[in-house]
């Protein structure tokens, strides 16, 4: 029987990785230094006044729940089903955020130096000591004031004093300057003092249940003294990009002491509870492919950015429930998750819902991730998952093994250890996704050992891909996806690599195939027809081709062991608030298929509907 975790709309987690309205955001940085600072720093500063306030639009992300992105292909009949493995979220293109350089913009004109450039006679100046900088070497320094070398005019080394002061604004630390002390030049000798900008305080307002140490730690990473303004931008176009943040403003002004500034911050929370009504024909006819679910979705359940996904599906031989909880650790976005889900089902098809076929499976889950390189347009993660999968089987009543790898009873018990790791890169008219996953089987926990038939001792790589391209300045995209799993010995059904249904070669009922080994490809090109309310409301035809492979480690393959189709489809999407789908999937190589069957049993007809209340 097939058992198996339910496909869900987009994350955004991510991994979870959030889905964005296209809103805009003004992120305008003020930087006011005190009047003392003020008259000394050379120029050009940035001007107290000078005020940079650009509208944006967030990057548009397919968002997924943790343990909720569209499952891998999943086998039809009886065998339980291959377990629930995380699969790449659908990528999407939207107007990325502006670089750093184009939210702030440099004061013109310098302070008022009255007096100062009109002292008369010239100095002898033979070098310079540079004193307070932890950042350029004085290498740098020597190539900046060459040119201020010899004898120079008192007006020359202002400007001397000046370079400096820009060598710092071009490298960002826009809070940083030079200033020339009280001295008595000795040997031609200057000395040229750096004051660093630092950050004294980080104050965040416009929060409701959002916790401000979420934010505040988040924009320490990139606020360490002295202060760089692009390093400070990026945390502020990631916050923008937060799943937690509808959007935000930032303000940078003076400090109490000279050198010290105050970071405002103020953040408008997103809409972050999220209920959700799905109907779709995308389980095995098994044990009924039409599907009605129920999710509830909190983003923030305790005000820490933790969230909660509870989902209840229901056909009729199944009934499916599943809850997961994450919870941010660190202020990289390092996660702790947990996810459980249970499942009941039963065979209704004919002739063997005369044999009383049952099977129960129960999923446990902790795992964690952790970015290892994170800014607004790629992401390198890591992650831990320690997995649990039980199933039982019976006929008539009684125990029964119906899958390779169970024992006499029925029973299947597997423990597992899996490494993954996760790549994102997205740019103005295209995102790529990859993601590669170790799998390890191990005997603890009283898992199943068998003598000569596969059992929970194991070792499997997976690897997806996902590449969206836009095409054209209308719209017109391309989607490439591609899943390989390649394993050392042979594997249990809940392990195996699956053909068919609506994540992998459309056309054929869920999970037709399964094996040890496979690959899947597919290309779908995307035409708006119709699109609205600046692109939140679209209707899209979409034709597809896919193909995909199985094979065995220890058995023959199945016949046949190649799956191909094309086909078109037609997605609506309403304000994110109802998504409709259809495809129609013309099978390209003759397979057996019951003919009690619909065409929406066989899944040659996919559809799905989505509403979300509020």
């Amino acid at each position: 029987m097939s058992l198996k975790r339910q496909p869900r709309l987009n994350w955004n987690g991510q991994s979870r990785r959030p889905k964005f309205d296209r809103r805009s955001l003004a992120i305008g940085l003020v930087v006011v230094w005190t009047s003392a600072i003020e008259t000394t720093f050379a120029q050009p500063t940035p001007s107290p006044e000078a005020v940079k306030s650009i509208s944006l639009k967030t990057l548009d992300l397919a968002q997924v729940p943790p343990n909720s992105q569209p499952p891998l292909p999943q086998p039809g009949l009886p065998p339980p089903r291959p377990a629930p493995q995380p699969s790449l979220p659908e990528p999407d293109i939207s107007e990325p955020l502006p670089p750093p350089e184009e939210l702030l913009r440099p004061r013109d004109g310098d302070l008022p130096e009255e007096g100062l450039e009109s002292i008369e006679g010239t100095i002898d100046i033979r070098g310079y000591q540079v004193e307070g900088s932890t950042v350029f070497d004085p290498e740098e320094f020597d190539e900046v004031l060459e040119e201020y070398i010899g004898e120079i005019s008192f007006a020359q080394l202002l400007q001397a004093r000046s370079a400096v002061t820009q060598l710092y604004i071009d490298n960002g630390f826009i809070t940083s300057g030079a200033i020339l002390p009280p001295q008595t030049i000795e040997d031609g000798i200057v000395t040229i003092r750096i004051i660093e900008g630092a950050l004294e305080d980080i104050i965040v307002t416009g929060d409701r249940r959002l916790n401000p140490g979420y934010v505040r730690s988040r924009l320490e990473l990139a606020t360490d003294a002295p202060l760089n303004v692009n390093d400070l931008l990026e945390a502020l176009q990631l916050l923008q990009l937060d799943p937690l943040i509808q959007n935000l403003s930032a303000e940078l002004s003076a400090g109490s002491r000279p050198g010290f500034n105050l970071l405002e911050v103020e953040i408008a929370e997103a809409k972050t509870f999220r209920p959700l009504l799905r109907i779709d024909n995308g389980r095995s006819p098994t044990v009924g492919a039409y599907r009605g679910t129920i999710e509830i979705n909190e983003g923030n359940l305790f005000g820490i950015g933790d969230s909660v996904n509870l989902s209840y599906s229901r056909t009729e031989g199944s009934d499916e429930f599943e809850a997961a909880y994450r919870v941010p650790i660190n202020p990289r976005n390092g996660t702790i998750g947990a996810y459980f889900r249970i499942t009941g089902s039963e065979i209704i098809e004919d002739p063997f819902d005369e044999l009383d076929i049952e099977a129960d499976s129960r999923d446990y889950e902790i795992s964690y991730r952790q970015p290892v390189i994170l800014n607004p347009s790629q992401e390198l993660a890591l992650g831990l998952t320690i997995s649990r999968r039980e199933s039982d089987t019976e006929l008539l009543g009684t125990g029964f093994p119906l899958s390779d790898g169970a024992n006499d009873d029925g029973e299947t018990r597997l423990s597992m250890l899996r490494f993954f790791q996760e790549w994102t890169q997205r740019g103005p008219e295209q995102v790529f996704a990859a993601r590669s996953q170790f799998s390890w089987g191990i005997p603890f926990l009283d898992a199943t050992v068998n003598g000569t038939a596969p059992d929970s001792r194991f070792f499997a790589w997976r690897g997806q891909a996902q590449y969206l391209r836009l095409l054209s300045d209308g719209g017109i995209s391309l989607l490439l996806r591609s899943d390989i799993q390649l394993s050392t010995t042979s594997l249990v059904a809940l392990e195996q690599f699956g053909l068919g249904g609506n994540f992998s070669v459309r056309g054929y009922s869920q999970d037709f195939l399964l094996a040890d080994n496979g690959l899947f490809a597919s290309a779908e090109l995307r035409f708006p027809v119709w699109t609205a309310n600046n692109g939140n409301d679209r209707l899209e035809i979409r034709p597809f081709f896919d193909v995909g492979n199985v094979w065995n480690i220890d058995e023959a393959a199945p016949d046949p062991s190649t799956l191909v189709s094309v086909g078109v489809g037609l997605n609506l999407s309403l304000a994110n608030r109802l998504n409709a789908k259809i495809d129609w999937g013309i099978p390209l190589i003759d397979v057996d298929e019951r003919e009690n069957r619909d065409v929406f049993e066989r899944q040659e007809i996919y559809f799905l509907f989505e509403w979300q209340p509020f």
